[in-house]
């Protein structure tokens, strides 16, 4: 895994088998929420007003337009144009085939979007914050496994352990496309944060496993994060962290307009 130098991002290139990481920060500003909105669709507009709260409507806004405006850097095409297809339980797609996939998540001030091509990917973000019930939390969704693993673990290193399994988790089920189709505890992770991330069984078959891929993602402190796709490994490319407003600068000249 490797960082890639900022540069012009008005047309980005997907090399083949190669993961594209984008990490930014959202922070919410007047100009960024102004650019963005005239981006989504309708029924986008409709879900972002959806939300009870000011601030989760801003992350929606904040998100959706980020997504919209990397895939149509990658898709040459204007954002608010990009079709967005959605999967049976809700995973995001691009509806025409050109061999972009992608996914993301966001957490805390945080968001990161990974695009591939040819290949089903997951990815999950979880800022890292305490908890006083961690093992009984890790009882009710975890595998036996886990748990047991979990106790394991020392207690100064236990809370980042539990995130660094829920991450792997969520990012194996985004991958499949399942949601909570599939249940936590049916499938086990490796979860010390000294080991290296893999997928330990799929209904304690560990040959199914092995068609897995796991990455971990250190991409901000304070946070766990994870990819995962089935097949061989592939390089994985992690652009700087950017800020919303900074991405929207760099992408200044590139064809965008708002939808009716």
């Amino acid at each position: 895994m490797h960082g890639a130098s900022r540069r012009d991002l008005r047309r980005l290139e997907l090399p083949d088998r190669v993961v594209q990481l984008w990490t930014v920060r959202l922070l919410v500003s007047e100009e960024a929420l102004a650019r963005l909105y005239p981006l989504l669709t309708k029924d986008e507009k409709s879900r972002a007003k959806g939300f009870s709260f000011l601030h989760l409507q801003q992350s929606f806004v904040l998100t959706r337009g980020v997504l919209r405006m990397l895939l149509g850097s990658y898709a040459d095409m204007a954002p608010h144009a990009v079709p967005l297809a959605y999967g049976p339980c809700g995973k995001p797609t691009i509806a025409i085939p050109n061999h972009i996939d992608f996914n993301l998540s966001h957490s805390g001030t945080l968001a990161v979007f990974a695009f591939t091509n040819g290949l089903e990917i997951g990815i999950d973000l979880e800022q890292i914050r305490p908890f006083s019930d961690i093992q009984d939390l890790a009882s009710r969704f975890f595998c036996a496994d886990e748990v047991i693993e979990l106790q394991n673990v020392p207690p100064p290193d236990r809370e980042r352990a539990f995130f660094l399994c829920w991450t792997r988790k969520e990012a194996y089920l985004k991958a499949i496309g399942d949601g909570l189709a599939t249940p936590l505890d049916g499938f086990a992770v490796a979860l010390k944060p000294d080991d290296p991330a893999r997928l330990l069984h799929v209904g304690y078959d560990p040959k199914a496993a092995e068609a897995w891929t796991l990455h971990n993602l250190e991409l901000s402190p304070g946070y766990a994060g994870a990819l995962a796709y089935r097949g061989a490994p592939r390089p994985v490319h992690v652009f700087p962290l950017l800020d919303v407003d900074h991405l929207l600068t760099a992408l200044t000249g590139f064809q965008h307009g708002a939808s009716e």
